[in-house]
């Protein structure tokens, strides 16, 4: 059941891929939708059957590496972990193949696209089920290849084209150390295996090796390399760069890849890997810093954005910090409850404003929407509870919220009772990306669906200028897309609703759901939770309220302020609305550097040096010496005569001058 569970898509997307011309666009999409819908049934029944009733097992398909000593199985591991992403995967993987029905109805190459979705979701699924470190860099690269096929689907764009190849390179930089640390794994225990790798990791705590001079801990340099990769795929600060890029894609593979499934990949290693975390402090406090960082990094960031999908975009990325907050705080059991939930209310967010996207003829500019209420009734109140969710609405002392609202506080209460300097620092940080987090995403919202309509007001600034060009439809001729593309919104939106409630006490448990799937150190203790105070209880949905009131007054109360504030150009505006200057920093420092030294070679090492000196100059002694032997050719004869005499006399003084 599981080898079909992982392989009936990437079956399909062969066929759909391979078989494109005879098949067709249509039968295509059907296909693979209905192989992702199969896989998602059975991932349900594995959820039921392992994180239920408790029957992990992991089942060997085959052999797959035999050289020496060293040998890798291909094996499927189904524990409780591998449930939960199984559901995570398929559920969001089978709806988004369900709504690209509608969203690329129009598009002539559909039968790629709907193979390079199931592709990916063999790679995640291949990723998730893995039972080695080589397995999960099997899947890894998997989906680094499907993201950038996804990314720059639409080709013949530059931008689209220029965005694949960046989160390629930028996830090339993590993928590196994700390398490194499988290495060091294998050099220190020999073995590649989870289960041999965590029983032999204990006896290995606190030693060190020598590098550079310096005395480092083994098992914190391996933990810090494994993050490396997980910041790359989960884009943390530093290499966070490519996801907002890769909204060039269809509105379909942002919900797909960049909002549940790909990016929180990094986030499912390092829960993966938590019984080695767990032995490495340093390393979790590491990634306790960069998650609150990136947490409120990418919430500031989000706050002025103009494009609907990059909002959301920024959001993803700032909700993944807040897993690795939970995570670097050992809480693994709510870093794993946020990213269940947000796979609901993400998905649905970007699959919403893909609606708004083809209502609006795909005009993604915020300040021409506006007033879209009544023309998208239905996507309206879709996105109405992806905002509830996403914000974490909710009451904190009766326990009742829409999904975000259990997760999202479970992670703020976990950094409160970690009781470090850095669980201190994380849950300052978390607390401010929670009212900005409100603040940005009914600022969204208000900015869509309320207000008056903007979109035929001729608006152009430096923001737009030097981009495609959209022009906004009449306010009549908006309306609401097809219902294939209504009906995930549906399931999505339940999801978002009702997830966190029916999943909080399975998830944040005293380990009866997890089996050993994961470490709880930190586990769920009444008694920590009771000793938080009322304040820090309450703080979220404080600032939450907050966020909204300030957005309201804004778009609603005060709508001309927003503008006449943007043309002042202040120093923070600039400063956020330029996303702290990563891209152009990047560009000082790496990219010019490597196109000015890539030229250099190009030039004078290939064309100067190698070329001139080796094929070309070669070919080119070779040509001169044959123009001059036929200038020597002339036709008449007193010209090879006196060649010959010269020759004779050439002949006779060698000679006399040898035998003299």
């Amino acid at each position: 059941m599981y080898a079909a569970l992982v392989f009936i898509p990437i079956i399909t997307a062969a066929i759909a891929g391979i078989f494109q011309r005879f098949l067709g666009a249509r039968p295509a999409e059907l296909l693979t939708t209905a192989g992702l819908f199969a896989s998602l049934a059975l991932s349900l029944y594995a959820f039921y059957d392992v994180a239920i009733l408790g029957h992990s097992q992991v089942v060997t398909l085959w052999q797959w590496i035999s050289s020496g000593d060293f040998t890798v199985d291909w094996n499927v591991r189904v524990d409780t972990l591998t449930a939960v992403m199984l559901v995570v995967v398929t559920g969001v993987s089978s709806l988004v193949h369900l709504y690209s029905i509608g969203y690329m109805h129009d598009d002539p190459d559909r039968p790629r696209f709907f193979s390079y979705l199931s592709l990916f979701t063999f790679a995640m699924l291949m990723l998730v089920t893995a039972n080695n470190f080589l397995q999960v860099f099997f899947g890894w690269e998997g989906v680094g290849l499907a993201s950038y096929l996804l990314i720059g689907f639409w080709y013949k764009k530059p931008s689209a084209n220029a965005a694949a190849l960046k989160a390629f390179v930028v996830n090339r930089v993590g993928d590196f150390g994700f390398m490194l640390g499988i290495f060091a794994i294998f050099w220190v225990f020999g073995t590649l295996d989870f289960d041999a790798v965590f029983k032999a990791a204990p006896a290995l705590a606190g030693h060190s090796f020598e590098f550079a001079g310096h005395q480092v801990d083994i098992l914190t340099t391996i933990c810090l390399l494994l993050f490396v990769g997980a910041m790359g795929k989960s884009a943390q600060i530093g290499l966070h760069t490519w996801l907002p890029d890769a909204m060039e894609g269809p509105t379909p593979v942002s919900a797909l890849i960049h909002a549940a499934t790909m990016v929180t990949a990094g986030v499912f290693l390092v829960c993966r890997a938590s019984p080695l975390f767990e032995l490495a402090p340093n390393a979790l406090a590491f990634v306790t810093f960069i998650g609150a960082t990136t947490a409120f990094f990418a919430a500031s960031v989000g706050l002025f954005q103009n494009d609907i999908k990059r909002v959301i975009a920024y959001s993803t990325c700032s909700q993944l910090g807040y897993m690795f907050v939970a995570a670097g705080c050992s809480a693994y059991g709510a870093a794993m409850f946020h990213l269940f939930t947000h796979a609901f209310f993400k998905a649905l967010l970007f699959l919403s404003a893909g609606a708004v996207i083809v209502a609006m003829h795909h005009e993604q500019d915020m300040r021409k929407m506006g007033g879209l209420r009544k023309q998208l009734p239905f996507t309206y109140w879709m996105m109405l509870i992806g905002n509830i969710a996403l914000t974490g609405l909710g009451i904190p002392l009766l326990g009742i919220g829409a999904a975000g609202f259990y997760s999202k506080d479970a992670i703020i209460n976990a950094a409160f009772l970690s009781n470090t300097p850095v669980g201190t620092y994380a849950f300052v940080l978390t607390l401010l990306a929670a009212a900005m987090t409100s603040f940005y995403s009914w600022r969204q919202f208000l900015m869509t669906f309320h207000g008056r309509y903007r979109g035929l007001d001729h608006h152009h600034d430096e923001a737009t200028a030097g981009h495609d060009e959209h022009h906004a439809p009449k306010l009549e001729e908006v309306h609401e897309p097809a219902r294939v593309m209504l009906v995930p919104l549906a399931v999505l939106a339940v999801g978002a609703l009702l997830s966190g409630g029916l999943f909080v006490h399975s998830f944040i448990g005293e380990g009866e759901f997890w089996r050993g799937a994961v470490a709880l150190a930190f586990g769920h203790h009444a008694d920590a939770e009771n000793s938080i105070p009322l304040l820090v209880e309450f703080a979220p949905l404080l600032l939450t309220a907050l966020g909204f009131a300030i957005a309201y007054y804004f778009y609603i109360v005060k709508p001309e302020l927003p503008a006449k504030l943007a043309a002042q150009k202040g120093i923070v505006y600039m400063f956020l609305y330029r996303k702290w200057y990563f891209d152009e920093l990047y560009q000082f420092l790496f990219v010019g550097p490597a196109l000015v030294f890539g030229r250099f070679l190009w030039k004078w090492g290939d064309g100067k040096l190698i070329d001139g000196l080796g094929p070309d100059g070669v070919a080119a002694r070779v040509l001169d010496a044959t123009r001059g032997a036929v200038r020597l050719q002339s036709g008449y004869v007193y010209h090879y005569a006196f060649a010959m005499l010269i020759g004779v006399v050439g002949l006779a003084t060698y000679f006399m001058m040898v035998w003299r």
